[in-house]
């Protein structure tokens, strides 16, 4: 009996140990990250009260702010938040020395501040973001209450630094010391699963099996995480000196990753228009090479790429690459056999242009990946970086609410003499702030502002019928800790994090006992009353003014978007591609995050970024052969076909900026043109010397002209319904 239950209880052994460490995995990080959320915060608190700090909330309050699962964000937060601190005080006791015991002049100065610190916030959405967030409602914290007593201005902003500091000592060495989780091991994780899914993602795209949604989905998930990843990368450097020294790598790789997802979306595109618009005998003239990547890249699906790996990859893609013009002529030949149009023979070189660019793009991408192993290496030296871009209007925007919603409950606080007038104004201070590089600021200061409710009504049981009854450090520890428990729980979900954080922070605020208590119920109901209606000033003015989940911004960032196009044909040709890239992928992530749950308007964004990407790239490309063309006649800047190349550019331009079915006629006839003039030029010089670089520099006008006909395309909407000719 006992031989025949083995088997069973063996497996029930393994499935509970799978079980067991998915939750390891999953919700045990998060227990973790609450255990030591409570370890520092009442460590921080002793320590606070055994040096009789003035405020040890405020040192506690830091713990619940700087607090990450991941050690390397609370250094990163830690570090801004002490900057942000140190400027907020300076330009606290500035503005207090300017204006001693003159509100009138004062708030509007604290408020100008205060929104340009909002503004700075919008505009670095990073842990940079932060800094501003906190040099904003420092001033505002420490200047308010300082500001019937400006003698001693000075010495508050002196005790909030230190609190501070003492909050985020704590906190980085307990993140640091218990059960640390290294964002450098995310990081690396996430560089080595990435290409893994890339490459599937492109061997199932070159055997034409991808389906429409699948494509655009994965497209917005390789988006996310190139721009979570430059986050993540700029974090691992407080962290880490082995990531540190490999910094301008991993930005490197970061950048060639965006590039070959361009690439293959580019090649991706063609094919499909190709299998779209038939004949087939195109596609199946193609297919050979296809297959044989495919084939390469099916060894790397589905898994981790390590260095090994990497360095492995390399060598077969620079393989591959060097037998790809033997495999392409070999092919073409084949292939005028069958008698193919002049187009359609454009079409096969485009699409083998395209893929030999995505392979040498690949290559490099590897090389770099591979290199990760050494400590220096040549590939270290990299001045291009990531570019973020954000729409000045939007910053504005968060400037503009956080100065209106300061000089209004300023004014009230000014006309009514509520004693509690000061809270409310310098809690509307923090939540706007914190609330500013939010994508919905009115939901986050709601949430905030219920979080702060729940937490008052906790707050006056246990201010109230418990702290009374309690004796000594330990139990006050007992009491507190059930409310930061839940605090921290929610504050974990992102669904839920401004009900925590209301929670957290403001049931400290208002709470949690200093070293001299004082039991004065007025005083605590009419505080929570000033905290919750300066939360839902914020929230009511997210709503009204210019909040950024609205259409209008939508529209501004689809205009920057398209403006990329202008920044292809205009920027500096140094580093252009990477920067292009950059700009383009954050815009996109920006848009797409502002329009969550307007399924119709996230796609319309993701179309445009497909077109921006594929002709924006094209004429970057095409820029870069025209800088290195040789010297000869042909290629002189008198040329026909190089003025003809510089008007579709301001065809282009114009299309982009202002989308008109007059431009985009324009446009395409100023396409046709300058293909033409190149085949005019390619023509007389073939037979006496080498004209690849026209040839490609054809391939690329070709591949802008398929863009703009994509039926896929917004542009498509422009245009009347007529199939996808063929090149003139």
């Amino acid at each position: 009996m006992s031989a025949l239950t083995l088997p069973f209880r063996w497996l029930a052994t393994l499935e509970w140990r799978r079980g067991f460490f998915e939750w390891v995995r999953t919700d045990g990080v998060t227990w973790v990250y609450i255990f030591k959320v409570l370890s520092a915060a009442f460590l921080t608190l002793w320590l606070a009260m055994r040096l009789e700090l003035p405020q040890p909330r405020t040192a506690m309050i830091t713990v619940f702010i700087v607090m990450q699962p991941q050690s390397g964000h609370v250094f990163a937060k830690s570090f801004y938040r002490l900057l942000g601190t140190l400027a907020g005080s300076s330009m606290m006791v500035a503005l207090i020395a300017l204006f001693p015991q003159n509100t009138e002049l004062f708030l509007p100065s604290l408020a100008i501040w205060v929104g340009l610190c909002s503004a700075g916030a919008m505009r670095y959405r990073t842990f940079r973001a932060y800094g501003f967030v906190l040099a904003g409602y420092t001033a505002a914290m420490v200047g308010l209450p300082a500001l019937q007593h400006p003698d001693g201005a000075f010495m508050a902003a002196v005790w909030r630094v230190l609190e501070i500091s003492l909050g985020i000592l704590v906190s980085t060495l307990v993140s640091a010391a218990i059960l640390p989780q290294s964002a450098s091991a995310s990081m690396r994780n996430a560089l080595y699963q990435r290409f893994g899914v890339f490459a599937g993602f492109v061997a199932e795209g070159l055997r034409g099996d991808s389906q429409r949604d699948r494509f655009e989905s994965s497209n917005v998930r390789f988006i996310a995480e190139a721009v979570g990843l430059e986050s993540l990368r700029s974090v691992t450097a407080f962290e880490d000196p082995h990531m540190r020294r490999r910094n301008g790598r991993l930005g490197r790789m970061n950048s060639e990753f965006m590039a070959i997802t361009t690439r293959f979306n580019a090649l991706h595109q063609l094919l499909e228009r190709l299998r779209l618009r038939g004949p087939l005998q195109i596609v199946t003239a193609i297919e050979p090479g296809l297959t044989a990547l495919a084939e390469l890249l099916d060894g790397y699906a589905g898994r981790g790429l390590t260095e090994g790996d990497a360095a492995r990859l390399a060598e077969q893609l620079a393989a591959y690459k060097e037998g790809l013009p033997e495999r392409v002529r070999t092919l073409r030949a084949a292939y005028v056999e069958s008698g193919p149009s002049d187009a359609d023979l454009l079409d096969f070189h485009t699409a083998y242009e395209l893929l030999y660019r995505f392979v040498d793009d690949m290559h490099s991408y590897a090389q770099t990946h591979a290199s990760l192993t050494e400590h220096n290496h040549a590939r270290e030296q990299w001045d291009e970086p990531y570019v973020a871009q954000t729409n000045w209007m939007a910053s504005l925007a968060a400037g503009v609410r956080a100065s209106f919603i300061l000089l209004v409950l300023g004014s009230f606080w000014i006309l009514t003499a509520w004693p509690s007038g000061a809270m409310m104004t310098l809690i509307a201070a923090a939540t706007v702030g914190l609330s500013a590089a939010t994508p919905n600021p009115k939901r986050m200061s709601f949430q905030m502002a219920c979080g702060t409710l729940f937490g008052a009504f906790v707050g006056f049981f246990e201010t109230f019928f418990v702290f009374p009854w309690i004796d000594g450090f330990p139990l006050l520890c007992l009491v507190l800790a059930p409310v930061f428990v839940f605090g921290a729980f929610l504050a974990s979900r992102p669904a839920y994090a401004g009900y925590g954080l209301g929670l957290l922070i403001f049931f400290a605020t208002g709470s949690v006992p200093d070293n001299l208590t004082i039991y004065n119920p007025y005083n605590f109901i009419n505080d929570y009353i000033a905290m919750v209606i300066g939360m839902l000033v914020c929230a009511a003015a997210g709503a009204i003014i210019l909040p950024p989940n609205s259409r209008w911004l939508w529209s501004r960032l689809e205009q920057d978007l398209r403006a990329q196009v202008l920044y292809a044909i205009t920027g500096r040709l140094r580093g252009l591609g990477s920067s292009f890239e950059s700009r383009t992928r954050d815009l996109l992530h920006q848009a797409y995050g502002l329009a969550v749950g307007q399924p119709r308007v996230q796609s319309k964004l993701l179309r445009w970024m497909f077109v921006v990407l594929e002709v924006g790239h094209a004429i970057i490309e095409l820029r870069k052969e025209q800088a290195i063309l040789p010297v000869h006649p042909c290629y002189a800047e008198s040329q026909p076909w190089r003025q003809a190349i510089r008007v579709m550019g301001r065809a282009l331009a114009r299309l982009f900026m202002q989308p008109s079915a007059s431009n985009h006629e324009r446009a395409l006839v100023a396409v046709d043109h300058a293909i033409s003039r190149v085949q005019a030029t390619d023509e007389p010089f073939a037979r006496h010397f080498d004209t690849s670089a026209l040839r490609r520099v054809q391939s690329y006008l070709h591949f802008i002209r398929t863009s703009l006909l994509d039926p896929q395309s917004p542009l498509a909407e422009l245009a009347p319904a007529k199939g996808l000719p063929h090149a003139s």
